[in-house]
């Protein structure tokens, strides 16, 4: 067979702690925002079909959810 040693540093890997926080706060960004379109999505979905909207009340709901998570966000 072959031999199969590794050599371990005491230290481990060398990582890069910038480029590992970046893709970090982009991932928490990137759930945040799905987060809140998907809500705002159902919530005018809901306006557009159940509570006689209609298409124009459920894309204007969607757009003023919007405006406002990005507000508060």
């Amino acid at each position: 067979m072959a031999d199969q040693s590794y050599e371990l540093n005491e230290e481990g890997a060398p990582m890069d702690y910038p480029e590992h926080e970046q893709t970090y706060s982009m991932f928490l960004f990137l759930t945040k925002w799905g987060i809140l379109f998907n809500v705002a999505l159902l919530l005018a979905m809901a306006v557009g079909f159940f509570m006689g909207g209609g298409f124009l009340g459920g894309v204007f709901t969607f757009i003023i959810l919007m405006i406002i998570a990005k507000i508060l966000a």
